[in-house]
């Protein structure tokens, strides 16, 4: 499953990441490649609800 992420620079430094199709998914980092893996795990917790047995996962 491919979801769209938008990286932007955090006024205070470092960056924030959230996902506009899941409302309220948003994370940061002070690296871009630690804002996306923080984002990463925040999609996989938000998802887990809904997804809760690995075999139906979405490949992320």
């Amino acid at each position: 499953m491919r979801i769209k992420v938008i990286l932007e620079p955090a006024e205070e430094g470092g960056y924030t990441v959230y996902v506009p199709s899941l409302p309220g998914c948003v994370s940061e980092g002070e690296t871009e490649e630690e804002a996306l893996a923080n984002i990463k795990e925040a999609i996989e917790l938000y998802l887990e609800p809904i997804f809760p047995y690995p075999s139906f996962s979405p490949q992320t």
